[in-house]
């Protein structure tokens, strides 16, 4: 994998190991504009510390998280999505036993994650991006309520949350960010032109799920590395059990999708509720998108596969021509959707 000289200033320990590991920190080339912003996960731990210890806390000190960007941008998220998000809740988690009984190992998470190698999750994305994608992001290590992570305004200031949680290594979490680095890379791309029937164009969107089995594939490093790597031994076993049902879960998918080119009448909630059952925690869109790109890769390299991901269509019928056994898509869906396979010159 290509690497990418540092300037000398940008030597981070979340970047380069031997540096210090401040709460902020950023990588800005031309292709990768990316920073880490540790300062609200910091801020209220020092807090709850503080608190454990029985010493005061002024409104100055809140005041002082809650103007960190992890934390004003949490706040617009959880109202975006329609969720509740109140101070004095905030402020009582902070200061909870629960969190207190959590705060060596929260503070050991963070200190991980802060020297984790985000240069390298990066290298990582790109690697499986045209030459054309660039990526802009934050990632924001933050302490809250609700233990989840999410992409935050990808389209205009894409931020990546994870919520800090011992159960999350430093190894997995450089696998999270490069996961999500794939998705906000291949958005910075144009999508190309195309004029394609009204059923045609309701169902493109859904086969541009199996992304999520592009960005698995990316995270992971290649085709050769297992994707839960550095996961316990639990996300391996579900992960092997899952791709083992690979001919039953494409076959369900196919169904889907030949369900929303027969049913014009189908609305915009019934396909979402139909289409979104395949996610899950690493559903059929992981699973079956991944097992299809390294099956391409393998056959056809590298370069034709991310070709496949600007029209994943034809993701479809190149993974036909590329597998030696197991399942296919069928015929008439393929010529349903006019896709052509993607081989080498």
């Amino acid at each position: 994998m290509r690497s990418h000289a540092l300037p000398a200033l940008a030597c981070l320990s979340l970047l380069a190991p031997g540096c210090s590991s401040p709460a902020k920190a950023s990588i800005n080339e031309p292709r990768v504009d990316l920073h880490l912003d540790a300062e609200e996960a910091e801020l209220a731990l020092d807090l709850a510390e503080r608190a454990a210890r029985s010493e005061p806390i002024v409104d100055a000190d809140w005041e002082k998280l809650e103007a960190t960007q992890g934390y004003r941008r949490l706040v617009l998220r959880e109202k975006s999505i329609g969720r509740e998000f109140r101070q004095e809740n905030f402020r009582a988690f902070v200061l909870s036993e629960e969190l207190a009984a959590e705060l060596p190992a929260l503070r050991e998470t963070l200190d991980a994650w802060k020297k984790a190698d985000l240069r390298h999750a990066a290298d990582r994305a790109l690697a499986y991006l045209p030459r054309q994608a660039t990526i802009r992001a934050t990632v924001l290590p933050v302490v809250k309520p609700h233990r989840n992570s999410f992409v935050f305004e990808p389209a205009t200031d894409p931020a990546i949350f994870l919520a800090v949680d011992p159960a999350l290594s430093r190894e997995q979490f450089e696998d999270v960010v490069a996961h999500e680095l794939h998705h906000i890379g291949f958005a910075s791309l144009p999508r190309p032109a195309s004029v394609r029937p009204p059923e045609v164009e309701r169902v493109l969107p859904w086969i541009g799920a199996f992304g999520e089995g592009f960005a698995v594939l990316a995270a992971a490093g290649g085709p050769e590395v297992h994707p839960h790597e550095h996961g316990s031994p639990e996300d391996r076993e579900r992960w092997d059990r899952d791709v083992a049902r690979f001919d039953e879960d494409l076959a369900r998918i196919q169904g889907f999708l030949l369900d929303v080119l027969d049913d014009p009448d189908a609305t915009d909630e019934e396909i979402r509720g139909a289409g979104m059952a395949f996610f899950g925690e690493q559903g059929p869109w992981y699973t079956v998108g991944w097992k299809m790109s390294v099956t391409v890769e393998q056959r056809y390299g590298r370069a034709v596969l991310i070709e496949c991901m600007l029209e994943p269509d034809r993701l479809l019928a190149t993974y036909n021509l590329a597998a030696t056994s197991g399942a296919r898509w069928s015929d008439e869906l393929i010529q349903r959707l006019g896709a052509q396979p993607i081989v080498p010159q």
